[in-house]
C-alpha cells in the first residue's frame, strides 16, 4: 500500500489575488512616508495613517480568509488553524520581554513549510491578533505585526518542497534566522515613523531623499532593536534544529489524518424499478 503524504494546502488563483493584495496594500501602509513630500497633506497627517492603516488590513484579511475557505479550508482545516494559533499566542509570553525570545516565531516556520503559505499567512496573522488579547498588545501598531507574522509564515511555506530531513531543518533554521531579523525590520519601521523624541542622527525625517532616511534607519535599528532581533533569530534556529524534527512528523502526521485533498462524494437515493438492479448517482467534488 502507498504511503500517503501530507499535502500544502494549495490555493486557487483567487486566494492569490488576496495575498498580493494585502500586501501590496500593507507595504504602501508601512513605506509610504520614505517616499512623501515634507510639504505633502500625506506627511501633515502621518499620525493619522496608522489608524487607517488599522481599519483596512483587518477588511483585507477577512478576505483572504474567505477566499481560502473557498479552497478548501473546510472545518478540520480551521480547527487546526485554532489550535496552532491558540498554542502559537501562549508561546509568545514565554519570552517577551526577555531580550527577544520568542519561542513562537520556529512555530510558524515549521507550520508554514507544512501546510503551506495561503495557510501560513491566515495562521501568522490570527496568531498575533491572539497574542495582542491575551498579552494586552492591541494597538495601532498591531496590523503592521500581524501582516509582518503573515509574511513569516508564509515565506516557510515558499520554501523548496523537496528537502526533507536533516537538510530540511538546515534550510528552515537559515530561513528563520534570516526571516526573524526582516519580521523585525518590517516592524522597526513602523516605530520608527510614527514615534518621535529620538535623537535627530536616527529620527525620520520627513521629505529627506530615501537614502538619507535609509542611512538613519539602519542607525536606529542598531540602535534600539538589534538585540532583540538577534535573540529572536537565535532561539528560533536553536528551537527549530533541536525540536524542528519530531513537530514536522507531526503535523505531517495531522495533516495526513485532516486529509484536506480528499474527495468528497454525495449519493442520490437508489433508482430502478422492479426487477432491476438497484443503482446510485453520485456526484463527486474534488478539492484539489
Amino acid at each position: 500500500m502507498p504511503v500517503k503524504r501530507a499535502h500544502p494546502i494549495r490555493l486557487g488563483p483567487r486566494s492569490v489575488a488576496a495575498l498580493v493584495l494585502v500586501s501590496l496594500v500593507g507595504l504602501a501602509g508601512i513605506g509610504w512616508p520614505l517616499f512623501a513630500d515634507a510639504g505633502s497633506a500625506v506627511t501633515d497627517h502621518a499620525a493619522d495613517a496608522p489608524w487607517l492603516f488599522a481599519l483596512i488590513l483587518p477588511l483585507l484579511i477577512a478576505v483572504v480568509v474567505a477566499t481560502i475557505a473557498d479552497c478548501g479550508m473546510d472545518a478540520k482545516a480551521v480547527a487546526m488553524l485554532g489550535v496552532l494559533a491558540a498554542v502559537g499566542a501562549a508561546l509568545r509570553p514565554l519570552g517577551a520581554g526577555t531580550a527577544g525570545l520568542e519561542p513562537m516565531f520556529f512555530l510558524m516556520v515549521l507550520s508554514g513549510r507544512v501546510l503551506g503559505p495561503g495557510f501560513g499567512f491566515v495562521l501568522g496573522a490570527v496568531t498575533m491578533f491572539a497574542s495582542a488579547l491575551l498579552t494586552g498588545g492591541v494597538g495601532p501598531w498591531m496590523p503592521t505585526q500581524m501582516l509582518a507574522m503573515g509574511w513569516f509564515a508564509m515565506g516557510a511555506g515558499l520554501l523548496p518542497a523537496g528537502v526533507r530531513g536533516r537538510p530540511e531543518r538546515l534550510m528552515l533554521a537559515g530561513y528563520g534566522f534570516v526571516a526573524a531579523f526582516a519580521y523585525g525590520t518590517v516592524t522597526n519601521l513602523y516605530g520608527w515613523v510614527t514615534v518621535g523624541g529620538m535623537a535627530q542622527a536616527i529620527s525620520f525625517a520627513p521629505g529627506a531623499p530615501v537614502g538619507d532616511n535609509l542611512v538613519r534607519f539602519t542607525a536606529y535599528v542598531l540602535a534600539t532593536s538589534l538585540g532583540w532581533d538577534l535573540g529572536r533569530a537565535a532561539l528560533t534556529v536553536v528551537l527549530t534544529l533541536t525540536v524542528g524534527g519530531p513537530l514536522l512528523r507531526a503535523l505531517r502526521r495531522a495533516t495526513r489524518r485532516a486529509n484536506f485533498e480528499a474527495q468528497v462524494t454525495f449519493e442520490g437515493p437508489v433508482e430502478g424499478s422492479p426487477g432491476e438492479a438497484p443503482h446510485r448517482t453520485q456526484v463527486t467534488y474534488d478539492r484539489s
